[in-house]
């Protein structure tokens, strides 16, 4: 059975975080978890607009302690009924938001992070490669991102459908593991997809698909998820494609109806290229384990 006892929730107060928190309350509430909702205040946040009004602070550190207060004020009153009837304890700290989000989940023993992909206007690109990516790429535990989309689909949260990637890598045993435990929780339909490379050899004028290597690879594949399954104790639908992994991924979940995608973290829970690029091109949360 799966369990995700505490969840950690960093906000930015900004609108990219509220699909996230409607995402994690559906979780907590799911999982009987306590959340534990995290927000880092940085001088940066002075630039984000964060202080309003003709406040202007004398130095560095009257300006820490009015984004302190701001904040806190905030953090008392975000999202009151999204979160109504759960467990929240509420955290405000200083520091690098990425560094500072890593180390609250080590010291609250979080089963889970849940946070959005970016945010939008002046600190987008600095909170894309800066903060997502760094906690994905340092963290120890799974961690849930929000889609990579400007607007993200105004519909009720709900895990049905399943689709979990698997790069047939060691790792990919404990990713099939969790995403059968997920499916399991939720009563939801699982599919399995691989991605081969794509097996291009070049001829007269053009490039030309080598159809006895391609035949070799999706084999191979299906007997690797097939011994996949059976340690997990799943009969999941499957999915083999060849080419651009983020692409084809994306387009698995659209044919298979999914509304959550699950990744592997292989070596030391860090993220490959291949991980990020997925990341952005999904249309649907991404679990990363």
């Amino acid at each position: 059975m799966l369990k995700i006892g505490r969840i950690l929730l960093p906000i930015d107060f900004q609108d990219s975080s509220k699909h996230v928190v409607h995402q994690t309350a559906a979780l907590a509430r799911h999982f009987h978890s306590e959340i534990v909702m995290l927000h880092v205040v940085t001088p940066l946040s002075y630039s984000a607009g964060m202080i309003g009004g003709n406040y202007v602070p004398a130095n560095l550190g009257d300006l820490l302690q009015e984004l302190i207060r701001q904040a806190q004020k905030q953090l008392d009153q975000a999202l009151g009924p999204e979160l109504d009837g759960l467990v929240v304890k509420r955290v405000l700290l200083e520091g690098d938001p990425a560094l500072t989000i890593v180390q609250t989940a080590r010291v609250e023993k979080a089963g889970l992070i849940a946070m959005p992909t970016h945010g939008y206007g002046a600190f987008r690109r600095f909170l894309l490669g800066s903060v997502t990516a760094k906690v994905l790429h340092d963290c120890d535990c799974p961690v849930w991102t929000g889609a990579h989309l400007e607007e993200e689909p105004a519909r009720e949260f709900s895990i049905r459908n399943i689709l979990c990637a698997v790069d047939l890598s060691p790792h990919s045993s404990k990713t099939v593991q969790w995403a059968a435990q997920m499916a399991a929780e939720f009563g939801a339909q699982l599919t399995l997809a691989h991605i081969t490379a794509g097996m291009e050899i070049y001829g007269p004028g053009a490039y030309q698909v080598d159809p006895s290597w391609t035949e070799v690879l999706v084999n191979s594949a299906g007997r690797q998820l097939a011994n996949l399954q059976q340690e997990a104790g799943t009969k999941a639908e499957v999915f083999i494609g060849s080419g651009d992994v983020p692409k084809l991924l994306s387009h698995a979940a659209k044919q298979s109806s999914a509304d959550v995608l699950i990744i592997g973290r292989p070596s030391g829970g860090r993220l490959r290229a291949t991980g990020y690029g997925i990341i952005r091109e999904s249309y649907i949360p991404v679990l990363s384990v």
